[in-house]
This record gives structure tokens, sequence and C-alpha cells, in this order.
């Protein structure tokens, strides 16, 4: 339902009222933290009681290469914005509202007598604290509505349903996505809320995940709530070419020029049944994986980011053949144009109607060719034997839009160019 109100800010007031306190913000002394950094400055920067901060604007939006923050929710959204005029004002609007809230200031004054424009979950002055607000497209956007259709970007289609998935379709795709990351979940909370207030009459939520990154236990990576480490062998997001040739998609050719910049994003939500898993023994649990539990090392080296040489057992005498590091990555010259920016957020979701723990992983994944790359090595997860202990419920295939270059620039624009 496309609630209308009188109290919903205009794209217009908003701007008025955000200029001057995006411009005070950049004159303070919290920390600003450049896209390479490393986690640790972040993490520094909280411990002293300071705010990291990530660039909005770029070629890329901050959310894809910044370090993965402790705190994110993900909202799948269904634009109610009337046409092409009504959508940009809708884009336009995320924008401006992302760009205060990442760069952080004194909200607007509204007078006395009016609901304040700031829930005050930060209290009175709007911390960045990390926070980067990642906006993608879904394939119904460019269903006709909005003039959008030749611009669709090629490989852009509602995520399909794969043997041993057990997708919700209430809790997948959407016209929209929008995905906040924060250093502390308050943070999370107060953006969510704030662009959902700006974007009131144009946009309405279809579903939410939110979800945490544990720390690293005791080092190296985080881990997944199976117990194991999580994103061991994932690509470096600071090396530019690599990034070039695996995350950012570019114009011409299959595709509209205005993608130049930006990724295509899977995303699943996948349960794990952890009272069934907690009940399987360490070896067998290794054996699936194709690593210890403990250090997170190959089952055929001693530390984490050991090669596993499968080279050196072709028979999977130590790493079985259906161990998922093994199908997931065979690491040969032709899988290395199919690996993955992985993002991947734990969430524990309470109980079901069962009674039954709800927890699991949320998978997120940045592609230049969702075709090439994610659906190919989801293919070859067909049937591993972890499927009898996950259960892929909810997600979809998004484009994450180029990023927005400067603050006459909003995500999106290059689809009405």
């Amino acid at each position: 339902m496309n609630e209308q109100s009188s109290n919903a800010p205009s794209r217009r007031g908003f701007l008025i009222g955000m200029a001057g306190a995006a411009a005070g913000a950049a004159t303070t002394a919290a920390v600003t933290a450049g896209l390479g950094a490393a986690a640790p400055a972040a993490a520094a920067a909280h411990a002293a009681g300071t705010a990291a901060r990530y660039e909005f604007h770029g070629a890329h939006q901050a959310g894809v290469l910044a370090p993965v923050r402790r705190s994110t929710s993900l909202l799948a959204l269904d634009v109610t914005a009337q046409g092409a005029a009504g959508l940009t004002e809708l884009l336009q609007t995320i924008t401006d509202t992302a760009r205060f809230l990442t760069t952080g200031g004194a909200p607007r004054e509204l007078g006395i007598t009016a609901p304040p424009s700031d829930s005050g979950v930060l209290g009175p002055e709007v911390t960045a604290g990390g926070l980067t607000v990642t906006l993608a497209v879904g394939a119904s956007l460019f269903d006709g509505r909005f003039g959008l259709a030749s611009v669709k970007p090629s490989k852009l289609r509602p995520m399909e349903d794969f043997p041993n998935d057990a997708l919700d379709r209430a809790i997948c795709d959407g016209d929209l996505l929008l995905q906040f990351e924060a250093d502390d979940n308050d943070v999370v909370i107060h953006g969510v809320r704030e662009v959902l207030r700006a974007t009131r009459a144009g946009m309405q939520l279809r579903w939410r995940r939110d979800g945490f990154s544990s720390p690293p236990r005791p080092s190296g990576t985080p881990r997944n709530l199976m117990g194991f480490k999580d994103g061991t062998a994932n690509i470096d997001r600071t090396d530019a070419k690599l990034m070039d040739q695996l995350v950012w998609a570019h114009g011409g050719q299959a595709e509209p020029a205005w993608v130049e910049g930006g990724s295509y994003l899977a995303v699943r939500v996948i349960r794990m049944l952890v009272e069934f898993w907690d009940r399987v023994g360490i070896e067998e649990q290794q054996q699936m994986f194709g690593r210890y539990k403990g250090s997170g090392a190959p089952l055929t080296g001693s530390s984490e980011f050991e090669d596993p040489h499968y080279e050196r057992d072709p028979n999977g005498d130590s790493i079985p053949l259906s161990a998922h590091i093994r199908v997931a990555n065979p690491r040969t010259p032709g899988t290395e144009n199919q690996r993955m920016l992985r993002r991947a957020f734990n969430y524990d979701g309470g109980i079901d109607a069962n009674g039954n723990l709800d927890q699991g992983l949320i998978f997120t994944a940045f592609n230049q060719d969702i075709e090439r790359q994610f659906v190919t090595v989801q293919k070859r997860l067909i049937d591993e034997p972890l499927v009898d202990y996950i259960s892929p419920v909810g997600g979809g295939y998004y484009f994450a839009l180029p990023g927005a270059r400067d603050a006459s620039d909003w995500l999106g624009k290059g689809m009405f160019a």
C-alpha cells in the first residue's frame, strides 16, 4: 500500500535542511577512512571514540569496497512511485539521505510544532559510524512501469530455484535492494529509519534481514554459525586490477553504457539447521568443508591461508572431491574468472513455528557477470554434502548501481540519460 503522508519530507525540503548540516560535518574531527583501509583502522577509530567515515562519492559505491563492518541490514523494496519522474525523485532522495547519513552532522530544525526531523537514535548529532548505504536494482524495476526496459543490465533476472533450495518468494527479489553496514547496530537502525522516513511515499518494504559479522576468533577470518571460518579464499578488494576483472561491470557490447562501475549482486539467505549440525562428528564436519574447524587450514595444510594444492591430492584422499572448498573453487586456470567478492554475515532470526533455532548466513557476492560466476559456482554445488544441513530460503539477483561521483550526481542517474 502506498501510504501518502503530509509529514513525509519532500526532496527539496530535505536538500535545503541537509546542505548546511553536511557542510558542517565535513569540517569536524571525525576520522575519515579510505576505501582501501584495513578493518583494524576502523576498529581503532571506534575504540578512540571517533567515527570512521567512508567517502560517499566515487566511481563505485563505498559499500562494495569498504571493509566488512560488524552490523548490517538488507532491505528489499517495491517501488510505489509513479512513472519515471516519481522514480527519479525517489532515487535522488535515497542518494541525498544516504549522503548525509554517511557524512554525519546536525539534523535540521523544523520548529517546536513539527515532528523532529531525526529519530534521535544517535543523539543530537548524527555520527557517520562507519555507515555505508549500498543501493541495487532488481529485474522487476525494468518491467515497463518506468520506461527503463531498454536499459536493463543484460544478465539481470529473478533468482531461480536451484535443486535443494526451499525459497520463500515472500523473501525474494524486489525492485530495489538497500544494504546498510556500520560498526554498531544503532547506526544501522538509525540509517534504516531515516531512509524509510524520507521515502515513505515512494517505496514499500518487501522483506528485510539483519545480520552481523563475528570478530575473528582467535584470529584471521570471522566464523559462520557452523563454527567454520567463512571467506578465507576471498578475492582482495584492494586489488584494482582484480576488481576490474571480476567485480565491476563494463558498458558496451551486450551491456548498456550506464552500468560501468556497477556490479551484479547475488544475495542468498541461507538457513543453517544448527541443532542437526551440532550432532555431527568433528571429522565429518571437516570433511564436508575441506578445512580444519579450529585453525581454518585446508586439510592438506596447517595454516588458514595455505593453498590446498589439489594437484597433490588428485583422488581426494585428504580433501574429498565433494568438499565445499574444492567444489566452490577448484583453483584451476579455467575457474579463476568465476571467483566473486563475497561479503557474508551471520543472522539470528529467533525461532521458527516449531521452536527450532532460525540461524544462518546472509551470503552476498559481487560479480562482473552473474551467469559466469555465481550461477556457475552454484550449479557445481548442487548436492554437495552440506545440503543436508543448510536450506536457502530467500534472496535475489540485483545490480549494484555505479557510484555518485559528486554532490550533483545521484545513484541511478545513468539509467535515465
